[in-house]
């Protein structure tokens, strides 16, 4: 195989771009275990009074990742978010204005291998969430298991990053004075392992869970799609039925993670590696779906708005496809 080396006068800020990905990639894929492993170093030398009051901190702080978490503008604003923009680049629109004084919960389509879309939009400042829609307050949710690691799980909160859990989505939807965002990657871990460039089959039918409890606190739900999501990385064939995607499926089922074999680009050539492509991700918020507070909602009230949802995500992709390079014959497929 030819290898394509990237040629040695590319300018500075293309440079800075890469850098600031590679440094997203190895905080998504390896941050929490060198987090894990630095603690575990520092409880068995001489400094383990730092790691043992580290951990009263962790006591005291358990259920923060569940209550909103503990997000930090400054971190939400660093210049290194500015140059993972850059990179693809990375856009947010928006359709139309949203009430601050209302709860959201955003369901995120789809999810790709990295989540690069909601992480830079809902996880940064890079593209001007709070500019284009003043009074509002995203957080991003993520397994559960993320916020166990020590160190890893006070970094990722700085973001906007919080629990996946119950009871962290019922925390955010249901603060009486509005202004918050809860974005929920609809098709979880399970939808990781379709990520592939062209295609647009979600995982949606079956996941009702962010719909019930839209309806029990009478949140407001958004579509919204990311056009590019799926186009970031290629990834070994899978097919369902594979002995690939059995193994896939199996270590999900017990690790809750989904490990999804992908592969793009380099850092320093363009053939092989982790780093995405350099391909432009436009994320559009729909308009939101109105919803009457259901206490209690039946499974008649769950299905009829979920069916609603389903219609609006339709519509809000079928608008706006023709502008992000799809063809009139390509739709979107729900399982």
């Amino acid at each position: 195989m030819t290898i394509e080396f990237a040629p040695l006068n590319i300018p500075l800020r293309r440079r800075l771009q890469t850098a600031a990905v590679l440094q997203w990639v190895f905080s998504f894929l390896a941050l929490a275990q060198c987090c894990l492993a630095a603690f575990m170093l520092l409880a068995l030398s001489d400094w383990w009074m730092v790691a043992l009051l580290y951990a009263g901190w962790l006591w005291l702080d358990w259920d923060t990742p569940t209550s909103g978490g503990r997000r930090s503008d400054w971190v939400r604003r660093w210049s290194v978010w500015d140059y993972f923009r850059q990179y693809f680049p990375l856009t947010l629109v928006k359709t139309v204005d949203l009430d601050p004084k209302k709860n959201y919960i955003f369901g995120f389509h789809p999810h790709g291998v990295l989540v690069a879309g909601a992480f830079g939009n809902f996880c940064t400042e890079s593209t001007g969430f709070s500019r284009l829609f003043p009074g509002l307050k995203s957080h991003l949710l993520m397994l559960p298991f993320w916020f166990r690691v020590p160190l890893f799980r006070d970094y990722i909160m700085f973001g906007g990053l919080v629990s996946s859990c119950k009871s962290s989505l019922s925390y955010l939807v249901s603060r009486p004075e509005g202004g918050n965002v809860a974005v929920v990657a609809v098709g979880g871990a399970p939808e990781a392992l379709d990520a592939r460039p062209g295609a647009l089959t979600l995982q949606v039918r079956n996941r009702k869970g962010f719909i019930k409890m839209a309806l029990k606190h009478g949140a407001q739900l958004v579509p919204v799609f990311s056009f590019g999501e799926n186009e970031l990385f290629d990834q070994m064939k899978n097919p369902t039925g594979s002995p690939l995607r059995r193994l896939q499926n199996r270590l999900q089922s017990l690790m809750g993670v989904a490990l999804p074999l992908f592969h793009a680009r380099g850092v320093f050539q363009y053939n092989f590696g982790l780093m995405p492509y350099r391909s432009p991700i436009n994320t559009i918020v729909g308009k939101p779906i109105p919803v009457v507070q259901t206490p209690s909602p039946s499974s008649e009230d769950i299905e009829s708005l979920h069916q609603v949802y389903l219609q609006h995500l339709t519509e809000l992709f079928e608008e706006h496809k023709h502008t992000y390079g799809l063809q009139e014959h390509q739709h979107l497929t729900f399982i």
